[in-house]
């Protein structure tokens, strides 16, 4: 018998209403106009109005997804949900998700690995699906709007909000799933990006000041290049580890245009295989690769046997790369 592998059975996607163009921002922190476009491929980007819950959001994607995929709810056996912006510190944000999808069978964490989160969700989740032979939703958002400090240019600029969503089912074409999973850390970087009060090594009180629970990016020079080749050493590698000599498209982490076009550059891949979201709706984290998913299969739908590369690199620094079968 052949042995149980995944299939990427439903995507989906969700961002807030309100909508913030660059104008918006380029006026508040003094910039030329285009400055942001220029440097960043962002055009606009979706920021949460007072209404909006990260665990509504992720539901809002969660829902598409399992309507997509027109699995049952009661055959989803875990729901894994990738974010840096829970709803609370304590308790985690999943088993709400899980509870407002309607998702009866479902055991559901958080998953905290900023802007790879997503990454090292579709692995775990792929190892259960082969394992117990049962359904995964994997969930990645982020609220990061309410989280950016808007005086810090280098941050400001980027950060957005939005969900993305895929339903992992088992198959046993023997095809389809992960072919190569690539992850790696480098705790040196650790506070390139960070939010630095509201843990327990720095816990809130009345004397912290507000900048403090606001994120900051020490050095984007430093981010940038680091990104670039944690990304394009998990690519190579990931395609070392598959045997496969070619990708049908490239699903990099949406961090910036210049960053993802550097690592495609570096893999010697055709702009026309790079899958690009980041104009319309900016730096979402985690949330960009499903979210970018997601938006790609309405556009222009994946097909059987397609070849999937994704990478992320972000905050710790964490990252990786994952090559998938559709």
């Amino acid at each position: 018998m052949t042995p149980l592998s995944s299939r990427l059975a439903g995507f989906g996607h969700a961002v807030p209403s309100r909508i913030v163009h660059n104008a918006e921002i380029e006026s508040r922190l003094g910039l030329e106009d285009g400055w942001i476009e220029r440097r960043t491929g962002i055009r606009s980007r979706h920021w949460a109005t007072e209404g909006d819950t990260l665990s509504g959001l992720a539901a809002e994607a969660g829902k598409m997804a399992l309507e997509d995929a027109g699995i049952a709810p009661g055959e989803i056996a875990m729901t894994l949900l990738a974010t840096s912006t829970p709803d609370h510190l304590l308790p985690p944000s999943a088993p709400l998700l899980a509870h407002k999808l309607g998702l009866p069978n479902s055991g559901a964490i958080d998953l905290a690995g900023a802007c790879s989160g997503f990454l090292y969700a579709l692995t775990l989740a792929d190892g259960f699906v082969r394992a117990h032979g049962r359904g995964v939703l994997v969930v990645a958002a982020n609220i990061l709007s309410r989280r950016i400090n808007p005086a810090e240019r280098a941050s400001a600029v980027l950060f957005a909000d939005g969900a993305g969503a895929v339903v992992l089912a088992p198959c046993r074409d023997g095809q389809s799933g992960v072919k190569a999973a690539v992850l790696a850390s480098d705790g040196s970087g650790y506070d390139l990006i960070s939010i630095p009060s509201g843990g327990s090594n720095k816990p809130f009180s009345p004397e912290t000041a507000a900048d403090q629970v606001l994120m900051t990016m020490r050095d984007g020079r430093e981010v940038f290049s680091r990104a670039v080749d944690l990304m394009t050493r998990t690519s190579r590698q990931a395609l070392d580890e598959a045997a496969v000599s070619a990708i049908d498209r490239f699903i990099p982490h949406q961090a910036n245009l210049r960053l993802c076009d550097a690592v495609r550059h570096n893999l010697e891949l055709e702009e026309s295989k790079l899958v690009s979201t980041i104009a319309e709706f900016g730096n979402s984290s985690a949330a960009t690769i499903p979210l970018s998913l997601s938006v790609e299969n309405r556009r222009n739908p994946f097909k059987s046997g397609e070849r999937l590369l994704m990478s992320a690199a972000g905050a710790g620094l964490a990252g990786g790369a994952v090559i998938l079968a559709v």
